[in-house]
């Protein structure tokens, strides 16, 4: 499988792979604590700062690094989060069919109506700066593009003769859903989980940066770009380093997806040949 891996997907998932390393390991081998001043303000790279230090004298490296963690690791969350409700909603709507489909769809519609960022502004705005609202909010946001993906794969299934099978076997929906669907729509769903993590990445960066997402002095990149964007005027790269990093990131998860939705395509070529 390796072998048959593109150039670009290997570079994809090398640096998937850098990053998630220094985001599980971040609390060993960042040089400096997250939160300690060990510097001047803005200092340039030197062998003791090797990306240089930040508005408050922190170093950058090891800001880097922390706040890989908690982007990474909140948006995995939330993405999984939204797969799972947004994937659970659209199947059941595609097996039920009649009100619960027009009811769930229409939910739907109405929530994708409503631009994304002003909606989570809003309620950032109106609740209490907790974590797991923030997750929720994502989670919440996200869950409408995948339901509208879930649910045409899904409706397209429903209507093969395994599936007609097992409802004259007398399977539950549950069973339908689960042992039926959801193995035979996984490639078009993993290709999406990518896109909509990267998709995540950029919509919390963004968060924190207009001071909604992540809160000081917790790091994360958007947050970062937020407390460095002065120093451009200056010439300090400090707030292009986090912004090259998410940058990086959805590129290389871009880049993944690619392969697998290229993959899924010349299977599906394959099959429809014999």
């Amino acid at each position: 499988m390796i072998k048959a891996m593109p150039w670009s997907a290997r570079i994809g998932c090398l640096g998937v792979f850098i990053f998630l390393f220094s985001a599980v390991f971040a609390d060993v081998i960042a040089p400096y604590g997250e939160r300690d001043i060990v510097g001047d303000v803005w200092e340039p790279s030197s062998g003791q700062f090797l990306l240089g230090t930040d508005n408050l004298g922190r170093d950058l490296l090891s800001r880097m690094m922390y706040g890989a963690q908690t982007t990474i690791f909140i948006s995995a969350v939330a993405s999984v989060l939204s797969f799972s409700v947004g994937i659970f909603l659209s199947f059941l709507a595609a097996v039920m069919r009649g009100w619960t489909d027009q009811v769930l769809s229409r939910l739907n519609d109405m929530m994708m109506a409503i631009p994304t960022l002003i909606f989570a502004l809003v309620v950032l705005a109106a609740l209490p700066q907790e974590l797991w609202i923030l997750v929720l909010v994502m989670a919440l946001i996200d869950s409408t593009r995948v339901f509208r993906l879930g649910r045409a794969v899904a409706v397209d299934i429903v209507v093969m003769d395994f599936v007609e099978t097992a409802r004259l076997r007398g399977e539950g929906r549950m069973w339908i859903i689960f042992r039926e669907i959801l193995p035979n729509a996984l490639s078009p769903l993993l290709a999406e989980f990518g896109l909509r993590f990267a998709f995540a990445v950029l919509f919390l960066s963004s968060l924190s940066f207009l001071g909604l997402g992540i809160q000081p002095p917790e790091a994360d990149w958007g947050g970062m770009v937020k407390d460095n964007k002065d120093g451009i005027i200056f010439g300090v790269p400090a707030a292009l380093i986090p912004g090259g990093a998410i940058a990086a990131l959805a590129i290389c998860v871009n880049l993944i997806v690619d392969w697998l939705l290229n993959r899924t395509a010349s299977l599906k070529g394959g099959r429809g040949d014999v």
